[in-house]
């Protein structure tokens, strides 16, 4: 039986798939900008470098609405589509950040859970592992997030295994990471699911990241 990441490995080689990154108010800058630069750049790369005769993804911001979204620290963000119209999504990414306002609400956790059952792969990065525990996705897994916020979600969601000093951990179909920049380092991982280690490398070294292939959980 193929795996959900061997199957994205064999549909890359003849479309390009479709990476979708939820925006809300308060979404940590970092946390929805470094995957949108790994999977663009890597898209990129792997034109440049023959690997493929097409882009390997496209990367959309979605939000629940249309107009600009106040990140964390008041960057505003215009969202490539909304809840309502974009495309069928391959892999998943739901951002941290100050998360109260889509832990609230229902039409955010809807459009995660229904999303997250569809992907192939859906994976969060910092506090977005609070949203896909609430939804019970994570529910008898191991998950990280943010070091100053593994206590909270250890106490707000007693069923999963929470552990930290590692950048990611990779269950297959779902993947949570650190703070942060971990998020970074987790997409590099993914692209190297998808497209290679090598090709994951080139995009590191493109980026002039300093990555090459961290151990995961």
């Amino acid at each position: 039986m193929q795996t959900q990441h061997e199957s994205l490995a064999q549909a890359v080689t003849t479309r390009t798939l479709e990476v979708g990154i939820l925006l809300f108010p308060g979404v940590e800058v970092l946390d929805f900008a470094g995957p949108f630069e790994v999977f663009s750049v890597a898209s990129r790369v792997a034109l440049r470098d023959g690997l493929l005769g097409h882009p390997a993804f496209r990367v959309t911001t979605i939000a629940a609405q249309p107009g600009a979204v106040a990140a964390r620290h008041g960057l505003l963000v215009i969202p490539s589509a909304t809840f309502a119209e974009h495309p069928a999504l391959d892999l998943l990414i739901v951002p941290g950040g100050v998360v109260n306002q889509p832990l609230e609400d229902a039409a955010t956790l809807d459009w995660i859970g229904e999303n997250a059952g569809r992907a192939a792969v859906t994976a969060s990065v910092c506090t977005g592992a609070f949203l896909l525990a609430k939804l019970g996705v994570l529910d008898g897994l191991t998950a990280t997030t943010h070091w100053e916020d593994l206590d909270d979600l250890r106490a707000s969601f007693p069923t999963l295994e929470v552990i930290g000093s590692v950048p990611f951990v990779d269950h297959g179909h779902l993947l949570t990471s650190a703070g942060i920049s971990a998020g970074i380092g987790m997409s590099l991982h993914l692209v190297g699911r998808v497209l290679g280690l090598p090709a994951a490398q080139a995009t590191a070294r493109q980026m002039q990241y300093d990555w090459d292939g961290e151990a995961q959980a």
